[in-house]
C-alpha cells in the first residue's frame, strides 16, 4: 500500500470513529430501555410499537426498536424478543387487606361439599393448635351436591371450647358455632337491621347474612402489626406475580390506610392502591373535614357503600320474589333515606361515591339516587359496583347520568351455574350484560373482587371475552350477546380502570408521560385461543421502571 493510500486509510477510520463517538454521545440517557417487543400502548387509537424508553419511572418515548434505539441509550436495556408488553393490569374492584389477612386462614375455596369444608377446618386447626379463633373462608354450598346453606352442629362437636367463624365465597354470610355466637350474645331473640340471624324450630342454625355476619367478626381479635405487614407484603408478591400493578380496595377503615400509607412511604408497599373507604362514622367526621388524600401511590378519595347483599346467599334486592324462593325478594342493607343523605353527603365534600348494587331493586333505587344528586351529565364518575342484575328500563340511567359500571367477569362464569335458579329464565337475560352495561358511556371498569374470585387478572379477561369458566364451559359461552371484544376487555383492565379511578393521565396506557407500569406475558392475549388464556404466564411485572416480578 502507497503512503498517500495508507493516510487516507487512517484519516477515513479517523474520522470515522470521530462521527461513532459523536452519534454515541448524542444519544440521549435513559434508566430502562426494552426493544423488539410487541408493546400495545392501549392509546387512544389502540396502537401497537416495538419499544420504549424510561426515565425516572415514567414512559419518555414509545416507537420502533430502530427508532427508540437510534435516539436512547441505558444501564439497563432489555431484548424482549417478540414478547407482548401491556400497560399494568388495574384490578377495578378488589379487598387487597381483607385478601392480605385471609392468607392466614383457612382456604375453603373449591370445596365440594360441607364435609370437605371440616376437613380443612380440622387440618388447619391442627397446623395453628393455639390460635384463638379458628377461620376461614371460601365455601359455597352452590358447589355441593346438597344447596342447602350448612349448620352449626358438627362445628360445635368438633370445636366445643374454641370460636369458629368462616365466612361464605361472596363475603355476605357466614357460618358460626354456638361459642362464637356465645361471644356475640347472639340468641334466638337477637335482631338485625340490613341482615339475617338464620333460625330453624326456634333454633340459631349457626347462619349469618350481610349485617348479621359483622357482629360476630367485630368479635374477632386484629392480628399483631408484624403479622399484617406480612400478610400485606405477601399479598402484594401475588398481586405482581399475576400482573397486577393498581389494585382498587373496596371499604376500609382510616387506621389501614395509614398503615397502607406508611408502608408505601418506606418503599416496602410499591403495588399502587386507590382505596375505597367505609362510611364509617369516624371516617365521614375525618375524611369530610380533611379532603381526599393523594400520595403517588395511594389515593383516597372515594366511598364504597353498600346497597344489598349477594345473589349467593339470596341477599340481593330483587324487583320481584327469587324465582325458587316465591316468598323472599332480598333486602336493602340501609333504608332509602339513609342513601339519599349519604350521597348528598358525598356529593358535598367532593367525595366519589361507589356502590354495591347486585339486585335488579338495589340498583334501580341507587341510579335514581344517583340522579337526585347528579341531576344530568357530570365528570363526577360516580360508580356501581357489580351491576348484576339491572332491569332493562334502568340501563339508560348510566348513560344520563354518566355512572360509571365496574364489573367482575369471572361472577357471571361463576354464578352461572345456578343464577338461573334465584332469578328464572327471562330476569337472567338482563344479568351480568356488559355489552349493554358499556354501550352507555364507551367505558367499563373490569375487576375480579378477590378473594370473592381468583385474584389473576386473566382469568377476569378470559371470562369477559369468551363468557366461559377455567373448564371453557360452556362451548358457546354463558350469554355470549353480551360478551366484550379483546380490545374492550384489556381497555377495561387497563385505561377505563384508570379513568374509573381519575387515574388515566398518569396510569393505564404505555405513553410518554406516564407511569411506567407495565407487564411481559409469554403468550399474547389478544390473538391466542381463547382456551389457552388462563394458561399465560407472568415474565415481569414493573412499577415505576422498578422491575418488582420475574418468573423463575
Amino acid at each position: 500500500m502507497s503512503k498517500p493510500a495508507f493516510f487516507a486509510l487512517r484519516y477515513f477510520a479517523l474520522i470515522t470513529l470521530i462521527l461513532s463517538l459523536s452519534f454515541c454521545q448524542s444519544k440521549t440517557k435513559v434508566d430502562l430501555l426494552i426493544y423488539n417487543a410487541r408493546v400495545y400502548t392501549v392509546n387512544q387509537n389502540f396502537g401497537e410499537a416495538q419499544a420504549f424508553a424510561v426515565k425516572d419511572g415514567k414512559f419518555v418515548a414509545v416507537g420502533s426498536t430502530s427508532d427508540i434505539r437510534g435516539k436512547y441509550s441505558a444501564t439497563q436495556e432489555t431484548d424482549a424478543h417478540g414478547q407482548p408488553i401491556y400497560p399494568g393490569f388495574i384490578d377495578a374492584h378488589a379487598h387487597f387487606y381483607g385478601y392480605a389477612l385471609n392468607l392466614q386462614q383457612a382456604d375453603l375455596v373449591g370445596t365440594t361439599s360441607f364435609a370437605g369444608v371440616v376437613q380443612k377446618l380440622t387440618q388447619h386447626r391442627q397446623k395453628y393448635p393455639n390460635t384463638a379463633w379458628l377461620l376461614g373462608r371460601g365455601w359455597d354450598q352452590n358447589d355441593w351436591p346438597t344447596k342447602n346453606f350448612p349448620t352449626q352442629d358438627t362445628l360445635n362437636s368438633l370445636f366445643p371450647d374454641v370460636p369458629v367463624f368462616i365466612e361464605r365465597i361472596d363475603g355476605h354470610a357466614a357460618l358460626v358455632n354456638k361459642k362464637a355466637l356465645e361471644i356475640a350474645g347472639i340468641n334466638k331473640h337477637t335482631q338485625i337491621k340490613g341482615g339475617i340471624i338464620e333460625r330453624k324450630n326456634e333454633s340459631l342454625t349457626g347462619i349469618l347474612i350481610d349485617n348479621a355476619v359483622e357482629l360476630v367478626s367485630s368479635k374477632i381479635p386484629e392480628p399483631s402489626l408484624s403479622e399484617k405487614i406480612a400478610a400485606l407484603l405477601q399479598a402484594q408478591q401475588n398481586c405482581f406475580a399475576v400482573g397486577l400493578t393498581t389494585v382498587v380496595d373496596a371499604g376500609l377503615e382510616k387506621p389501614v390506610i395509614n398503615l397502607y400509607d406508611s408502608l408505601q412511604q418506606a418503599d416496602q408497599l410499591k403495588i399502587r392502591l386507590y382505596a375505597m373507604l367505609s362510611p364509617s362514622a369516624t371516617n365521614q367526621q375525618y375524611y369530610f373535614k380533611n379532603g381526599p388524600y393523594h400520595t403517588a401511590r395511594l389515593d383516597v378519595s372515594s366511598f364504597k357503600v353498600y346497597a344489598d347483599g349477594a345473589l349467593g346467599s339470596r341477599g340481593a334486592c330483587l324487583l320481584h320474589p327469587y324465582h325458587n324462593r316465591p316468598r323472599e325478594t332480598g333486602f336493602l342493607l340501609q333504608s332509602p333515606a339513609d342513601y339519599r343523605k349519604l350521597a348528598a353527603d358525598i356529593y358535598q365534600h367532593n367525595f366519589q361515591m361507589n356502590t354495591h348494587a347486585i339486585g335488579d331493586s338495589a340498583n334501580r333505587l341507587l341510579t335514581d339516587i344517583y340522579g337526585e344528586v347528579l341531576k344530568s351529565k357530570n365528570n363526577r364518575r360516580w360508580r356501581i359496583e357489580h351491576a348484576q342484575v339491572v332491569n332493562p328500563t334502568d340501563i339508560s340511567k348510566f348513560s344520563k347520568y354518566n355512572i360509571i359500571p365496574s364489573v367482575q367477569p369471572t361472577h357471571a362464569t361463576s354464578d352461572m351455574y345456578w343464577a338461573g335458579d334465584r332469578l328464572g329464565v327471562d330476569r337472567l337475560t338482563h344479568a351480568y350484560a356488559y355489552k349493554d352495561l358499556l354501550a352507555q358511556n364507551g367505558t367499563i371498569a373490569l375487576g375480579s373482587d378477590f378473594p370473592v374470585e381468583h385474584i389473576n387478572p386473566l382469568f377476569g379477561f378470559h371470562s369477559a371475552v369468551a363468557r366461559q369458566d377455567a373448564k371453557n364451559y360452556p362451548a358457546k359461552g354463558f350469554q355470549i350477546e353480551n360478551a366484550l371484544s379483546r380490545e374492550q376487555a384489556l381497555r377495561g383492565t387497563t385505561i377505563w380502570a384508570a379513568y374509573a379511578n381519575f387515574e388515566e393521565k398518569n396510569r393505564g396506557s404505555i405513553e410518554p408521560g406516564k407511569l411506567a407500569d407495565f407487564v411481559i406475558l409469554n403468550k399474547d392475549i389478544m390473538i391466542i385461543p381463547a382456551s389457552e388464556i388462563r394458561e399465560t404466564q407472568v415474565l415481569s411485572t414493573f412499577v415505576n421502571g422498578e422491575g418488582v416480578y420475574k418468573r423463575k
